[in-house]
């Protein structure tokens, strides 16, 4: 039987809010973010270790039996709502939800996925950020042993320690990255806080952890899922600071906030926003309850239909609505449109999600 799925923030989901809030604000700051984007290592290390070592947030879905804390999406959900509002540069959704999923489908990973839940290393699943759950992924050459190809698009493979590729023979790949024949090349990414990256694989040899198809499959669906929690909190950021400048911004020796022209597109995208948060919350407790396959699959597919234009609707609205300031550099309005178009297209356009819906529910356009 269905059960009815709960939206509302638990305590514990809050006071982790708290924390992590907290957490990013020492190591997360806007010029901090926007300077690591114009160097050579666009990933903050240092906040990663602060998140996962010293939270324990890259084991939240891995069960406490092989070393994480056992929790569920909903919490992972509400990190990702963080990270969002920081645009944080950390690869917890390539690495402790997407990477972490596939492995769990795997029956032969339990030594690698305590690295990932303790923190001490990464990986990155080697399917290009922009194949959506279901969809066709390409697959490096097996040839008896040794693999080959090139896999372009994969978020966050530059910083990773390990990568899971997939094969041609079914089969599902670990690799060191400073493996003999396996070379990471970064490439020329919009989003500058989730850098993406060419992998080539020329006679690299590694184990098989399990099938790929399955374990793709289920990574997918649950970096879908949880994308529109990292998207409502972007949203939710650049409403609430659009609303804040235009409260402090004057014109005609009054606050521009208050011209009604304005209040009516805010009012707008709060109300995209407020049910941006339903269809996130709905993704991730599909997720974390267990739901049948299907149920999930229909619960990711809206979540994703709608985060996409709704996270690039508040951006956009928030680099016009902060006028000549939203368009420069040293504002951060521009990481979070960037980001939010990047998203965009991850794991599945929005189109591509409503399509899904019609094929769930069986409701194709004639």
């Amino acid at each position: 039987m269905t059960t009815q799925p709960d939206l509302l923030y638990s305590e514990e989901e809050e006071a982790l809010r708290a924390a992590v809030r907290d957490l990013l604000a020492d190591h997360c700051d806007a010029p901090g973010v926007i300077a690591r984007t114009e160097s050579d290592t666009p990933h903050d290390l240092k906040a990663w270790k602060a998140l996962a070592e010293g939270m324990g947030l890259a084991g939240l879905l891995v069960p406490e039996v092989l070393g994480g804390q056992g929790a569920t999406h909903r919490e992972a959900a509400v990190v990702l709502e963080e990270l969002g509002r920081a645009v944080a540069p950390v690869p917890f959704l390539t690495s402790a939800v997407v990477a972490t999923e596939a492995l769990l489908a795997c029956d032969v990973a339990d030594d690698l996925l305590a690295e990932l839940a303790s923190g001490r290393r990464t990986a990155a699943l080697a399917v290009a950020l922009h194949v959506a759950p279901g969809g066709a992924f390409k697959a490096v050459r097996h040839e008896d042993g040794p693999l080959y190809g090139e896999l372009t698009g994969i978020a966050d493979a530059a910083d990773a320690d390990v990568l899971l590729v997939p094969a041609d023979d079914g089969g599902l790949y670990a690799f060191d990255v400073r493996a003999d024949g396996v070379t990471v090349t970064p490439q020329i990414s919009f989003d500058l806080t989730r850098p993406l990256a060419t992998v080539t694989l020329d006679g690299a040899v590694a184990r098989r952890i399990g099938d790929a198809e399955p374990a793709v499959r289920r990574a997918l669906r649950a970096g879908a899922g949880l994308l529109a929690s990292e998207q409502l909190g972007l949203a939710d950021w650049t409403l609430t600071e659009t609303v804040r400048y235009l409260k402090e911004r004057k014109q005609f020796n009054r606050p521009v906030g208050g011209f009604q022209a304005l209040k009516h597109r805010l009012a707008q995208l709060w109300l995209e926003v407020v049910n941006l948060r339903a269809a996130a919350r709905n993704a991730a407790d599909a997720l974390a309850t267990g739901e049948s396959a299907e149920e999930a699959a229909v619960a990711v597919a809206v979540a994703q239909a709608y985060a996409a234009p709704v996270a690039v609707h508040a951006a956009e609205e928030a680099l016009q609505l902060h006028a000549g300031i939203g368009m420069t550099w040293e504002h951060p309005v521009h990481l979070y449109l960037k980001r939010a178009k990047a998203d965009s297209i991850a794991y599945g356009t929005a189109g591509a999600h409503r399509a899904a819906v019609a094929e769930l529910v069986d409701l194709r356009a004639p």
